[in-house]
């Protein structure tokens, strides 16, 4: 499949070079020992785009496999010495990969990948499909990754932060308490999921902490938008067979605040995972990090599920103010009733949207939602 692939030379942009320029040696010397030597060095200095610190080169490879996280060159590799495998872990510079006969392998990248000039902040992301080139002691260097589908990123220092790639569904997962439920950053994830083309699911955890009956006001306005909200207690074991078969045969992540509970219900749902799990903080009630690191594991059941670090705040990526609206399904249906076309939905008179909320057919805090992200907060 990919021996097919048109090779063309491809003029692109690389980062910074990360060697600096060597200083030419015993310059001062020779200026003290004859002056005019100086000069005629500099009538012979010359300045040109090639060379170490040039920020284009030219790659051999296919320009036209353009994947959702932007990356459009994937360079040409000999296939015949390389294997394909899936990322499982990335620990700083090495990444460990499974291939397709369960063989684990630890690899270093490529420093033609991480020279790359790219908006991602790492080039190589848990999920991702790559051809490595095997070495010695189940060791390896990635030489190339395969375009990506169905990604989850956030904003990290002003660049794109790839949290796992090629997932079919996100397990947006969040509890009833201990701590307590954040909409506004299920918000943000369900945004995320649309951006990225997967499918969410909403997972509330800890049910047994409270009353049923509070959760249904919040599950009723995302389930009349179409998304699955399922309730759980990884302690007592409810829906935990509900979960199974949702995640049986899929590449499902879990992802979520610190301490909803994700490696316990991980633990609960795949009992041989055994995640290492830690209590809420008493006195925060905020959770302790105990996933350091996003690692796709694979489900004996089929398939494949990513555990990921818990977060206390989302930046979007690459999602500006003015589509914001376009991700909320429950403001959509009022927007032809704005007096302008281009309404911000937060000030203007004659707003569908305003109206839509004071007179109650849209919920509120999904406004109040929606009004901070196009203010960008």
């Amino acid at each position: 499949m990919s021996d097919k692939r048109k090779k063309e030379k491809i003029r692109t942009e690389f980062r910074k070079n990360r060697t600096p320029r060597r200083r030419q040696s015993d310059l001062t010397r020779e200026y003290h020992v004859d002056p005019d030597q100086q000069d005629e060095s500099v009538r012979k200095e010359s300045v040109t785009g090639k060379g170490a610190q040039t920020r284009k080169r030219t790659v051999v490879g296919d320009a036209a496999a353009v994947d959702e996280t932007g990356l459009a060159v994937h360079p040409d590799v000999d296939l015949t010495v390389c294997q394909l495998g899936r990322v499982l872990a990335v620990h700083g510079l090495t990444s460990t990969l499974e291939t397709d006969e369960g063989i684990l392998y630890s690899c270093a990248t490529r420093r033609l990948l991480k020279t790359l000039m790219t908006e991602q902040r790492h080039v190589v992301a848990v999920g991702d499909r790559v051809w490595f080139r095997p070495q010695q002691d189940n060791s390896g260097i990635i030489e190339r990754v395969e375009p990506r589908y169905g990604v989850l990123s956030r904003t990290s220092r002003g660049r794109q932060h790839v949290i796992v790639a090629n997932i079919d569904q996100l397990i947006i997962v969040t509890s009833a308490a201990e701590p307590n439920l954040k909409p506004h950053l299920i918000d943000r994830l369900l945004i995320s999921a649309e951006k990225g083309r997967v499918q969410p699911v909403i997972c509330i955890n800890k049910i047994d902490l409270v009353a049923a009956a509070d959760l249904q006001p919040l599950a009723g306005v995302y389930g009349q938008m179409g998304y699955p909200v399922i309730f759980v207690s990884a302690a007592c074991g409810t829906n935990i067979e509900t979960m199974r078969r949702r995640i049986t045969d899929c590449q499902s992540v879990f992802t979520g605040q610190s301490g909803v509970g994700k490696s316990s219900l991980l633990n609960a749902l795949a009992p041989d995972l055994d995640l290492r799990v830690a209590a809420v903080s008493s006195n925060t009630q905020k959770g302790r990090h105990t996933t350091t690191h996003s690692q796709l594991i694979r489900l004996a059941g089929g398939g494949y599920v990513v555990d990921t670090p818990g977060m206390r705040q989302f930046e979007l990526w690459d999602v500006d103010r003015n589509e914001v609206a376009n991700f909320f399904r429950d403001l959509r249906s009022y927007v032809h009733n704005c007096r302008f076309p281009n309404c911000t939905h937060t000030h203007e008179l004659d707003c569908g949207v305003k109206d839509a909320v004071a007179d109650g057919h849209m919920d509120a805090r999904r406004y109040e939602s929606y009004c901070q992200l196009a203010a960008g907060e």
